[in-house]
């Protein structure tokens, strides 16, 4: 009985002290549920994990190599990166894709592989960092990885020769977390 009630108050002193830790540990995403392809590689630990959301524009363009055919395409984000708490740490812009710390530091990056997330979601995604302009949050990032994605893909609006040039605005939103090499 005594070795029982104490495992019992062990456990509630266990739970307790979780439900203390901070927001971010709890809400940390798990890679054993990514497709291969969008994976960090090992050697790579998360350094800061946001909730990216905005807007994506897409531009009404004749296809490369296709004259008389058109497609919406990808013309640029415009995000706010939030932590979990729902606090402004940064932004997320381009071309070229950069995310930017509010202290100013800033990475851009070459995308590594992406995979599909459904049909009404932009893909998740791997970006291989080059090295951070400027010191401070982003400095020392060797991947951004964008998962959870939802919204953002091409609008379904008619695009052909009476409509390029014309751009579409379309909201997203997506966790983008942000690895170091170890």
């Amino acid at each position: 009985m005594y070795t029982r009630t104490l495992l019992s108050l062990a456990a509630a002193a266990s739970l307790a002290a979780c439900s203390g830790m901070g927001s971010d540990k709890a809400m940390m995403s798990s890679q054993a549920d990514l497709p291969d392809a969008v994976k960090v590689p090992a050697g790579h630990r998360v350094a800061m994990e946001t909730v990216g959301a905005g807007d994506i524009t897409y531009e009404c363009r004749v296809k490369a190599n296709m004259p008389g055919q058109f497609e919406w395409v990808f013309a640029g984000p415009d995000a706010k990166l939030m932590d979990r708490s729902g606090k402004q740490v940064g932004k997320y812009y381009g071309p070229p894709a950069t995310w930017e710390a509010m202290d100013g530091s800033k990475i851009t990056g070459t995308q590594v592989a992406v995979a599909p997330n459904g049909p009404s979601n932009i893909p998740h995604q791997l970006v291989k960092a080059n090295p951070a302009m400027g010191s401070g949050a982003m400095q020392g990032v060797s991947y951004v990885q964008r998962i959870k994605t939802r919204g953002g893909v091409a609008p379904m609006a008619p695009c052909g020769a009476s409509a390029v040039g014309q751009k579409q605005i379309v909201k997203y939103q997506a966790d983008y977390l942000f690895y170091r090499a170890m």
